[in-house]
């Protein structure tokens, strides 16, 4: 870390976003149990429950959408970039949220005296092959299983741990709890709640999720579209390269290069940050240094290396120009290896 960025720790910006987020969550799921229950007065304990039921599922299924917006969005629009720094907060919250909703769905069954009847539920192998009266809370509970692994191994000693490449890996399950919520919700709300409310919330997060990623890979793809000259990529003239940021290209293998320009030193490094596989080429170069984007980690552009005392090293690739042109060759070098040149300033 530079004197620049903080490391990932309780700073005063994350204690007021999770601040707004925490009150956020909280307005929704009050504001959700009034409007309810105003709509249609709840006659007995039970209703009560099914309220509260409802409100932490809608809120933590709208927060599971909004986390795997985060994404796309950070990539079509630098100004979401913000979110995408403290998303793994934003996840554990949504947890505990999806938590509640299966408390509380316990608590109703626990008022009703019918607490053997949800194990019956889970357990009658007959009915998996079901579509009406197929067991969905099941899907949830599998969600709610995956959320957890998620939650519990968001802290950066497991990232260290399971090493960078391992945790993003693992942390991909996030798609696969997303589609098992969308089956908990079709198979089990849309079953008995009949209002139109419920499959436009479905379809259109579903929607707005797909349609986000979708064109964030195809912008991305129109990026990766190059020349190249005797295996070299053609990146551009050097002013093409915005001052302190990257251009970022696609090696012949997909792996993404971040060619930095800082003033009339030019050089290219691995997209993906050694803290947290981060997206290097969106961030800057502040003090000298090439910055990543999520948690501030630093590297001189001249060799990848992080500041002393620091010790991580990121893949380089070698760079020409070449008549009026930079040129990266697709080939990594060694971490560490001085790699960057210097042209006429532009």
């Amino acid at each position: 870390m530079s004197a620049g960025f903080q490391a990932v720790q309780w700073n005063a910006r994350k204690l007021v976003y999770d601040g707004v987020l925490l009150a956020a969550v909280a307005l929704f799921i009050g504001s959700y149990i009034l409007i309810e229950a105003r709509i249609t007065p709840p006659d007995n304990a039970l209703a009560w429950i099914d309220l509260r039921i409802n409100a932490c599922g809608v809120c933590a299924f709208i927060m599971l959408t909004i986390i795997l917006s985060i994404g796309p969005l950070a990539r079509l629009d630098p100004r979401f970039l913000p979110l995408l720094y403290n998303r793994r907060h934003f996840g554990v919250t949504m947890f505990f949220v999806a938590c509640l909703h299966a408390a509380f769905m316990i608590e109703w069954f626990l008022a009703r005296g019918a607490l053997p009847e949800l194990w019956t539920e889970l357990t009658t192998m007959a009915d998996y092959a079901k579509f009406i009266g197929f067991p969905f809370k099941t899907l949830g509970l599998a969600a709610l299983a995956i959320l957890f692994l998620l939650a519990a191994t968001s802290h950066d000693f497991w990232l260290a741990f399971l090493t960078p490449r391992v945790w993003k890996g693992l942390h991909m399950l996030l798609y696969v709890a997303y589609g098992l919520v969308v089956m908990h919700v079709a198979l089990g709300v849309m079953q008995d709640d009949c209002r139109v409310l419920v499959p436009l919330l479905l379809g259109g997060s579903f929607g707005i999720v797909t349609l986000l990623h979708v064109l964030a890979a195809w912008r991305e793809r129109a990026g990766d579209r190059g020349t190249s000259h005797e295996g070299w990529i053609a990146v551009g003239p050097p002013a093409s390269i915005p001052d302190k940021c990257a251009h970022i290209i696609a090696a012949p293998n997909g792996e993404r290069i971040a060619v930095f320009r800082d003033g009339d030193q030019i050089g290219a490094l691995t997209n993906l940050c050694a803290h947290q596989n981060g997206p290097l080429g969106e961030g800057r170069v502040i003090d000298g240094c090439v910055t990543c984007p999520w948690h501030g980690y630093q590297y001189r552009l001249e060799d990848g290396c992080a500041p002393p005392p620091f010790t991580e090293r990121l893949v380089t690739y070698a760079v020409r120009l070449r008549d009026g042109i930079v040129e990266v060759d697709p080939n990594p070098l060694p971490p560490g290896t001085k790699a960057a040149i210097r042209v006429a300033a532009a």
